[in-house]
């Protein structure tokens, strides 16, 4: 490849990985709160500004609206990059890039002083994206976790470590390596949680509250 096509190339990666970033800061559990009157999301419960934390206000319409979101983000970040290449050998990897970004934008946003969620919907929304398949086969796993053990937390973690073996599985390499990447993120982003699991701590979803 010629020396000015790589360094579009790369230029193009800073381009979407700064679009990824930025549309993944947008804290849309905050956001939609202070809408409806609810306050600041970050004064309740664990002050996370993702789903699980909105669902706590009571209102699940809002908390749906919430999870869609910011799955969205990952997705259309990933998507719109795809998007500037489609089908060429830079594309795959532009959504990659964008989505990626987007999941470290919605954990450390600029907005909120680098303190955000911890990405579980949006890396799920940026799997989705780049491979249906591997993003369905995590929210299914997501999905018996949560319904067998009765933790969000623990869901996500299992789910979003799998999520490589998939990948790896079903030979999607750039994938397998991407889904490590998020979910080494994500646990990172859980290590509270870890902890609270480990001593028995950690709050149960709460089965009255989900029907």
């Amino acid at each position: 490849m010629p020396e000015n096509a790589v360094d579009l190339v790369s230029k193009v990666h800073l381009i979407v990985a700064l679009f990824g970033y930025l549309l993944g800061s947008i804290p849309f559990g905050l956001v939609l709160t202070r809408l409806v009157g609810l306050g600041d999301i970050r004064n309740i419960g664990s002050g996370n500004v993702g789903t699980t934390n909105v669902l706590r206000t009571g209102n699940k319409p809002l908390a749906l609206l919430t999870l869609l979101l910011d799955a969205g983000k990952g997705g259309i970040a990933a998507l719109i990059s795809y998007h500037l290449y489609p089908g060429g050998p830079n594309g795959f990897d532009f959504a990659i890039v964008a989505g990626l970004a987007a999941v470290i934008g919605h954990n450390f946003p600029v907005w909120l002083k680098f303190k955000g969620g911890k990405g579980v919907a949006t890396t799920l929304g940026t799997l989705l994206a780049i491979s249906w398949q591997i993003g369905l086969a995590t929210c299914v796993t997501w999905v018996v976790i949560a319904a067998l053990f009765r933790y969000s937390s623990l869901a996500a973690l299992v789910a979003l470590a799998a999520a490589p073996l998939y990948a790896g599985l079903m030979g999607f390499e750039k994938v397998t390596v991407s889904a490590a990447l998020l979910a080494i993120l994500a646990f990172v982003r859980h290590h509270e949680n870890i902890r609270r699991l480990l001593k028995g701590e950690e709050s149960k979803i709460d089965r009255k509250k989900s029907e």
